[in-house]
C-alpha cells in the first residue's frame, strides 16, 4: 500500500507542474487572458484531474501509483513518447498563436461557438471514457509494462476494442483545438495520431509476450481501436 500523504503530495505537484504547464502554453502564446476558450479548456481538464483523484484515492490507490509513472522500461516506448512529448509543445502553443494573430479567422473561418462547445462536450466524454477503462482495469498504468498478478482486462469497454483509453485519446486530439478555437491546430494535433498507433502496436507485442491469457483476449476481442473497423 503506497504512502497516503506521500501519494497525494505527489499527485497535487504533478497536477499543479501539468497545469501551469498548460496554461503558460496556451496564454503566452495567445498574449491575452481573456483567451476564454483556454480557460474553458483547463477547467475541464481540472475538474476531471480532481475527481479522478478524489475518487480513486480511498478506492484503489495503487492505480494512482501506476497513473503517476513516467519513466517508460521498453526502448520502443521511450522513442515513441519523446517524440510524443517534442510534438505535444508546439501543437499547444499554435491555438493560442491562432487567437493572437487570427489566422483561422483570415485563412479559414472562426470556429463557430457551438462547435467549440460541441468539443468540449466531447473531450469531457473522453474523461468519462477514461474514467471508465479505469474503473475496470486497475492495472492501467500510464506506462508500458506487466505486473506480477497482472490479469487481462475484458469487461467494461474492453468488451468492444482492445484499447479504449487509446481511442479516447485518438478522439481528443480532434477535439482539442476545436475546443481551443483554431481550425489551423487541427492538422498538427493529428500528426499524433500515427505516434499513438505505433504506441498501441509495441504496447500489443509486449503484452502477448508477457501478459498470460491476452493472445487468447485478442482472438476474442478483434478490434484493437475503432470497432468493427480496426
Amino acid at each position: 500500500m503506497p504512502d497516503g500523504q506521500n501519494l497525494l503530495f505527489r499527485l497535487v505537484r504533478r497536477g499543479l507542474i501539468g497545469l501551469f504547464m498548460l496554461a503558460a502554453l496556451l496564454f503566452v502564446s495567445a498574449g491575452s487572458p481573456g483567451y476564454w476558450q483556454g480557460w474553458a479548456f483547463l477547467v475541464v481538464n481540472l475538474a476531471f484531474s480532481l475527481s479522478l483523484v478524489i475518487y480513486f484515492y480511498k478506492r484503489d490507490p495503487e492505480l494512482l501509483e501506476r497513473r503517476l509513472l513516467r519513466k517508460e522500461k521498453a526502448g520502443e516506448q521511450k522513442f515513441i513518447m519523446t517524440l510524443a512529448r517534442l510534438a505535444s509543445v508546439p501543437a499547444y502553443l499554435l491555438p493560442g498563436l491562432d487567437y493572437r494573430f487570427g489566422w483561422s479567422r483570415t485563412l479559414v473561418e472562426p470556429v463557430p461557438l457551438w462547435l467549440t462547445l460541441l468539443a468540449l462536450l466531447v473531450l469531457l466524454d473522453c474523461h468519462l471514457l477514461f474514467f471508465w477503462v479505469m474503473n475496470v482495469n486497475r492495472f492501467a498504468a500510464s506506462i508500458i509494462q506487466v505486473e506480477a498478478g497482472q490479469t487481462v482486462a475484458a469487461t467494461g469497454p474492453y468488451r468492444f476494442i482492445r484499447h479504449p483509453m487509446y481511442l479516447g485519446i485518438v478522439v481528443s486530439q480532434f477535439a482539442t483545438p476545436l475546443a481551443l478555437g483554431s481550425f489551423i491546430a487541427l492538422p498538427v494535433f493529428a500528426l499524433l495520431i500515427p505516434l499513438i498507433v505505433l504506441r498501441l502496436l509495441n504496447e500489443e507485442k509486449i503484452l502477448r509476450r508477457e501478459l498470460p491469457g491476452y493472445s487468447e483476449y485478442c482472438r476474442r476481442t478483434p478490434c484493437r481501436l475503432i470497432p468493427f473497423v480496426w
